[in-house]
């Protein structure tokens, strides 16, 4: 992957089966792995801010860039040389927000099935897949998306997929594949992880969900924890989901409370309780090599959350 030897020996123990066998009558039982995946980096400046506070505390983690967004070029100042930061590009065919719009990279005019009236990205992934979208204005466009952040100086590490959109038929599923191959990158959730995210649950409740995740985390293969980071800033509190019938008006509220229950004490003693191995993607794909990537049975999450 071209990232220093770093990628390969930090957390080394962290990628290997677990601990040799104890001396006494049993073998010790491994400890879960975990890659911490931060989604939407570079959507707005109040995302960059919280991912500043996320690289202040020297956890390993994974961070999922949106190219298209008005704030990438921070993101991307951000992220540069960031050794416990593994890279990765949110691939974005979708502007989900009232107010608060983008559009591709190319430009609407090189890409016009891909966006709204407007020049945006369609809002929803219905409206995307209600549209008649061209296969080749798709791989043009999440090609420049990659290309745009190797520009900016990232060293890119996976490719993941903003709302499940790029991934939403088998066509385009074989085209990100396709993408992957061709820029040696690794896919997130193709190395067997059992994934969960918070996004789905009431922000008082978000803490005492990740507390109930990383209990039954899993020791026989990588866990995947998605993170949507922010702050309850003027910025945030404006945003209105357009995805979120039922729950539009509380985007900062849904985002503070994710990055503060990840950075909690509780979490943290829960982790170490569990003797829990925290890695980033650059690390695992060191390990494991691109080779072992499996298409998975499912593009969601396969850890099931629950608010109950």
């Amino acid at each position: 992957m071209g990232r220093p030897a770093l990628a390969a020996t930090l957390l080394g123990a962290a990628l290997a089966l677990g601990p040799g066998p104890a001396p006494a009558v049993r073998a010790a039982e491994p400890s879960p792995l975990l890659l911490i995946r931060v989604d939407d980096i570079g959507m707005s400046h109040t995302v960059n801010t919280a991912l500043r506070r996320l690289i202040e505390t020297g956890l390993p983690f994974s961070a999922s860039v949106m190219v298209a967004c008005p704030w990438f070029l921070e993101a991307a100042e951000i992220l540069r040389d960031q050794p416990h930061a593994s890279v990765g590009i949110h691939l974005t065919l979708n502007s989900e927000w009232q107010h608060y719009k983008w559009g591709p990279v190319l430009g609407a005019s090189r890409v016009p099935s891909l966006v709204d009236a407007n020049g945006h990205f369609h809002t929803s992934g219905a409206d995307f897949a209600a549209a008649s979208i061209d296969l080749d204005e798709v791989r043009a466009e999440l090609r420049a998306q990659i290309e745009r952040a190797q520009r900016a100086g990232l060293e890119i590490d996976y490719l993941d997929y903003h709302m499940l959109t790029a991934v939403s038929t088998p066509e385009l599923r074989g085209l990100v594949e396709d993408l992957a191959r061709e820029y040696d990158l690794g896919l997130s959730r193709y190395f067997g992880e059992r994934s969960a995210s918070l996004w789905d649950v009431a922000p008082e409740k978000k803490l005492s969900t990740l507390l109930d995740v990383v209990g039954r985390f899993d020791a026989n293969r990588p866990n995947l924890l998605v993170i949507h980071p922010g702050l309850e800033t003027p910025e945030m509190k404006a945003l209105v989901d357009l995805n979120n019938p039922a729950d539009p008006y509380r985007v900062a509220a849904h985002r503070q409370a994710e990055l503060d229950a990840l950075l909690s004490p509780a979490v943290s003693k829960a982790l170490a309780g569990r003797g829990i191995r925290l890695a980033t993607y650059a690390e695992l794909i060191a390990s494991k090599g691109l080779d072992s990537m499996r298409r998975p049975a499912t593009a969601g999450h396969s850890m099931i959350v629950s608010e109950d």
